[in-house]
């Protein structure tokens, strides 16, 4: 199972926030790219990085620092948060960015996502982001009706190069992650799936490689040291 260290991004320092609300903000580290040389240096081979004002503005707003940082990792990239537009895809691959979730889009003008993933194949990632179920977009400020197994099996077809799927409630909590929830997105999703939220210890992992996860995103246990970098990659079965 792949791991992804991430890192999210806010007024250019390194935060976590808790269940995706931005005014329960922890501030980790002030320098982004120290951040992304630790995991490097620790054994990551890839990383998952977040804009989170451009999540809630619909901007690259970080978009200079998160290619400062892609540089730095000289592994592959998951870019999210703020992607709207065939301008904003072009300008992270440019910069160098190996895949780039998108979500709001994706919700909402699901005519738009289908053109962009058949223009950028095995590139666009599909950010599922579910609060009980339901979609929820724009930096999970509003909330959509519709479910999230049913947005990743209309999307079947797509060139997709994995599905996110993150569990709102679970997310920056450490009170480990929603298996039935995740199992259920894996059997309805020909694509892979990348786990997000809730990872608290390496149980957690190995847990959610027993669903058939492809991958999972570790945030806050890497940062609050509940999870060392080494422990997290053995546990998803990942060498040095």
């Amino acid at each position: 199972m792949e791991l992804w260290p991430a890192i999210d991004l806010r007024g250019g320092c390194c935060v976590r926030l808790q269940q995706g609300d931005y005014g329960r903000e922890t501030i980790f580290a002030e320098d982004p790219v120290k951040t992304v040389n630790q995991f490097i240096d620790g054994g990551s081979r890839r990383l998952h990085i977040v804009d989170l004002e451009g999540a809630k503005d619909g901007a690259a707003v970080q978009a200079e620092l998160i290619q400062r940082m892609v540089i730095a990792a000289g592994v592959p990239c998951q870019v999210g948060g703020g992607i709207r537009s065939r301008e904003i895809i072009e300008l992270y691959l440019e910069a160098g960015v190996s895949r780039l979730v998108i979500g709001s889009i994706a919700i909402e003008q699901p005519e738009l996502f289908s053109k962009l993933a058949n223009s950028f194949p095995n590139t666009l990632v599909l950010g599922l982001d579910a609060r009980e179920g339901k979609l929820a977009s724009r930096g999970w400020l509003e909330t959509s009706s519709q479910q999230a197994v049913d947005v990743a099996i209309q999307s079947a077809d797509l060139p997709l190069a994995a599905i996110v799927y993150t569990d709102i409630a679970r997310d920056g909590m450490l009170q480990g992650p929603n298996l039935p929830a995740l199992e259920a997105m894996v059997q309805a999703s020909p694509h892979p799936v990348v786990a997000s939220g809730g990872v608290a210890n390496s149980d957690d992992l190995r847990a959610i490689a027993a669903t058939g996860a492809a991958g999972c995103i570790v945030g806050r246990a890497l940062y609050d040291g509940g999870l060392t970098l080494s422990a997290a990659i053995e546990a998803s079965n990942e060498t040095l």
